[in-house]
């Protein structure tokens, strides 16, 4: 089973482990009151589908962010307990 996680913009890449990740706005549950103040909303408007970003593309996004030129991910997910049930 894949593993949620709560993803935030600092430090570093979106996910912090220097891997690919997707953001899924569906499964945001800072949706919408955080949409209007996220890097996804800014770069390309309220997404239908999800974003998929390598590791690269998230240092990017998170050193733009860090400066001040775009907003900082919001993006906020369930995470998976243990015993394989959301919290």
């Amino acid at each position: 089973m894949n593993e949620s996680r709560v993803l935030h913009q600092q430090p570093g890449p979106a996910t912090g482990h220097g891997e690919s990740f997707t953001i899924d706005c569906g499964r945001c549950l800072a949706r919408p009151a955080a949409c209007g103040d996220c890097v996804v909303t800014a770069l390309l408007g309220p997404p239908d589908d999800a974003v998929s970003l390598d590791a690269e593309e998230g240092a990017a996004l998170a050193a733009l962010s860090t400066a001040g030129l775009l907003p900082p991910l919001r993006l906020v997910t369930a995470v998976e307990s243990p015993d394989g049930e959301e919290e």
